[in-house]
């Protein structure tokens, strides 16, 4: 079946009950798209924890190399990397106690959906996940 995302009410319900936001490819250059989104969503209230090995430290966060590094409980994995990235990602999501999954707009793939799906996760994809809070979450 062709990725689907769920219904609005769900991804609102995802966002208001969500308070930590792993990202998946943060950059800590202010230019860059994911620290932007990210700032944000950290200034909406959410806790942004940078999973980039090539980081120390974004928005003022300790970043890991992995998901599978964070010590922390994680309502939300929010990834900026290339589609075909996806697939790894969604492995590495699978080794969380993390069940929601959100590629950032452009981003999809089909193998990393058909297997989080399998494995009870909420997946959203091509989707911005600032631009869908500030339109559900007021």
């Amino acid at each position: 079946m062709a990725w689907q995302n769920p219904e609005k009410d769900e991804m609102k319900r995802v966002l208001e009950s969500a308070k930590t936001i792993a990202v998946v490819g943060l950059s800590d250059n202010p230019d860059k798209t994911s620290y932007q989104i990210s700032k944000v969503m950290q200034q909406s209230g959410y806790r942004i924890i940078p999973v980039n090995p090539t980081v120390d430290k974004v928005l003022g966060e300790k970043a890991y190399p992995t998901l599978k590094d964070v010590p922390d409980k994680i309502d939300i994995i929010n990834v900026f990397r290339r589609p075909e990235h996806l697939p790894a990602v969604a492995r590495d999501a699978v080794e969380t106690d993390c069940k929601v999954f959100w590629a950032q707009q452009g981003i999809s793939n089909q193998e990393a959906y058909d297997y989080l799906k399998e494995r009870n996760f909420t997946v959203i994809m091509d989707s911005c996940i600032k631009v869908v809070h500030a339109v559900l979450v007021k």
